[in-house]
Formats: structure tokens, sequence, C-alpha cells
């Protein structure tokens, strides 16, 4: 027997989540890797898309032919369109925030803005809690307090010269 199918032998007979966390462990280091550690983390929380299974029936790009550029707008390369789905899968489905083709939904956009609203306002509320947030707003108190009397000392000699002239 082999070496490869003895370890496959091994992690066939795993159960599926010590499976899971090997596998997670065996990708955690490698960037290349990091949807199959994506998906690894869906299944752990039982988010995994039982659908078709994975086939090798894609294209292979040729690694030796390099695009260049056009010269506009400091030589970029234009980024092709990203596919929709491959032929014989359903449509996209959102999972975890993301849909199938890795952009955000919509609802998992606003959660995160609101988080952060609430989160920013809480912040504000501890700070004035704070002996220093308290003394903050005293000072902008007294300067408020303190431009108003000006502005109507300002007023008052304006009127005051007005009514002399006449």
């Amino acid at each position: 027997m082999s070496e490869t199918s003895e370890i496959l032998g091994r992690l066939a007979a795993l159960p599926d989540d010590e499976l899971v966390s090997v596998l997670r462990a065996a990708v955690a280091a490698r960037p290349g890797l990091g949807a199959v550690a994506a998906a690894l983390a869906q299944a752990e929380i039982g988010h995994a898309d039982a659908g078709s299974p994975v086939t090798l029936d894609t294209t292979v790009i040729d690694a030796d032919i390099v695009p260049s550029a056009s010269g506009q707008v400091a030589g970029a390369i234009p980024v092709p369109p990203v596919p929709s789905g491959l032929p014989g899968t359903g449509a996209p489905t959102a999972t975890g925030g993301y849909s199938s083709s890795g952009v955000p939904t919509f609802d998992s956009v606003r959660d995160r803005v609101e988080q952060r609203f609430g989160a920013a306002r809480g912040m504000d509320e501890l700070d004035r809690q704070t002996p220093a947030g308290r003394s903050v707003d005293e000072q902008w108190e007294a300067r408020e307090r303190a431009a108003r009397e000006r502005l109507d000392q300002i007023r008052k000699s304006v009127q005051g010269n007005d009514s002399g002239d006449r």
C-alpha cells in the first residue's frame, strides 16, 4: 500500500467534524487555499452547501502568456468579468453574508454599518460619563455661554450707535 493511499484511507475513516478540523489545520498557512479554508469554516458551522460535487472541468489558462498593459491609467491590465456561475450549477446563494462569487450581500453590509454606528454612539455615551468627558462638555457649555453674552454685547452696542445717529 502506498503512502498516499494509506493517508487517504485514514482520512476516509475519520468522522466529518474531525476531518474538517484536520483539513483546516492543513490549509491554515497556505494563502492559495483560502477558498478551501472558507468552505471548511462554513462546513464547521453547518452552512455547507450540499450541492453538486466539485469537478475538474475548468479550462486551463496558459501561465506563460502575460497580457500587456495598454498604457492607459498607469498601465493597468483590465480585469475580466467574474462569471456568474458555472454551467450546470444553480443560482448563486448567499453564505455568511457573501454571495457565491464573493460579493457582500446588502443585508451584511447594512448590518455592519448599523453595528459600527451603534458602537460609535455607545463610545460617545461612555466618553461623556467619564470625568474627562464631563469636563469637555462643561468647557463647551462655558464657551457657548460666553459667545452668546459677547454677541448680546455687540448687538446692544450696534443698536446704541444706530439710535444715537438719528
